[in-house]
């Protein structure tokens, strides 16, 4: 479906803009964006969840606990689905592990925004087509400091093919680099009166790199969408064939928060403090940036505390051959205000598993997701590991 350039410039966007002037936006959001199924199933969490092959987005250092010595999988999100149908995010992951305490794995990520008519008024006839989209390349090596806790590393190539040719200007894309770093714990299975259970807990350090700019100007340049996730988890083992875990995770943009831009406190913004509010946020540098995002809120910590999202997510699984989900995303609307319910499923058959799931909005902020089925399928081989 072919759309104009005024519907991809205002609407593409991850975070809904409102009248809030200190809304955090950044480039490349579709980094945050659930691929897989199974973590959208729970509310778009993976942090702390039990290991996948799709951890590389969520948390790689759960690839040393994987049970499986390799997998792949591939999966396919239609995204603004009121809008278009050309518009869609998709990703394969493949992971090895080396040994029982080490794995490398890497992934492909694709956001493709459809075909867009650059028309200069209703009268052309043939007006030109662009394609524009972005892609993420990453690898990452985990490895098991101790029987039940492993690190992660990872590095990531960012590409983003947006800027579209006008008069002179050329189209040249953007691109920029991340790391991050992630760790991950999973306990012993413990026998409790009823049942027996395992903790898990995760966290992760994303998208730490360079602004990304398409002039090489710093001044224009975006912030990443840095972040750092914290989640723990806990799994009701009730006997050899049911399993039910339970998984909370934080999330904060390691991203400076816009300031007043009232800048002599006189009650009235001028374009003239407008103007210079944005270019002393745009100056800011990524490296400062991350311990800024920590205490810049001009409202103090409660304004901070407005900037965590939470997620609560349940998995239940019959004999790891079947297994239902349900979620809860929760994001202050002061900020960007999404919320949301999620409901997902898997199926597993040999080596093969297909997960799906499904986002209800829970807010007046419309979700770009809402009512969208997202599929994922994965393949599991080789030999098997001990989880325990």
């Amino acid at each position: 479906m072919k759309k104009t350039i005024l519907l991809t410039i205002s609407l593409f966007s991850i975070a809904v803009i409102q009248a809030q002037e200190r809304i955090i936006t950044t480039a490349v959001p579709f980094l945050t964006v659930s691929a897989d199924a199974r973590a959208a199933g729970m509310g778009d969490m993976g942090v702390a969840t039990s290991s996948d092959a799709f951890s590389q987005q969520w948390n790689p250092a759960k690839y040393a606990f994987a049970i499986d010595k390799q997998g792949i999988s591939a999966s396919y999100t239609p995204y603004l689905t009121g809008l278009a149908n050309d518009i869609s995010l998709g990703q394969i992951t493949y992971y090895n592990k080396i040994s029982d305490r080490s794995a490398f794995a890497g992934s492909l990520r694709y956001f493709g925004f459809g075909d867009i008519e650059l028309r200069q008024d209703a009268s052309d006839v043939n007006p030109p087509v662009v394609s524009p989209n972005e892609f993420a390349l990453d690898g990452s090596y985990s490895l098991k400091l101790s029987e039940r806790f492993s690190m992660a590393v990872g590095a990531r190539y960012i590409r983003s093919n947006l800027k579209v040719t006008t008069g002179t200007e050329d189209a040249t894309a953007a691109s920029s680099f991340a790391i991050d770093v992630a760790g991950f714990y999973q306990s012993e299975e413990i026998a409790y009166n009823r049942f027996n259970g395992r903790w898990r807990a995760g966290f992760n350090i994303q998208n730490l790199g360079p602004k990304l700019s398409y002039d090489n100007d710093e001044i224009s340049a975006n912030f990443l969408p840095a972040n750092l996730k914290l989640g723990t988890g806990f799994d009701f083992i009730f006997d050899d064939y049911n399993k039910l875990g339970l998984t909370v995770e934080l999330n904060k943009l390691l991203v400076p928060t816009p300031q007043n831009p009232d800048l002599n406190g006189d009650g009235a913004v001028t374009d003239e403090e407008r103007s210079q509010n944005i270019d002393n946020y745009r100056s800011i540098g990524w490296v400062s940036g991350v311990f800024k995002s920590f205490g810049d809120a001009p409202d103090g910590f409660g304004e901070e505390l407005k900037e965590v999202m939470y997620a609560v997510g349940a998995e239940y699984s019959y004999q790891d051959a079947f297994a239902m989900r349900v979620g809860y995303h929760h994001e202050n609307i002061d900020k960007s205000g999404l919320r949301y319910f999620t409901l997902g499923a898997g199926f597993k058959y040999t080596t093969v598993k297909i997960d799906v799931s499904y986002l209800f909005s829970a807010s007046k902020i419309p979700n770009p997701l809402e009512n969208t089925l997202r599929f994922s399928l994965t393949f599991n081989f080789g030999d098997k590991y001990e989880e325990y």
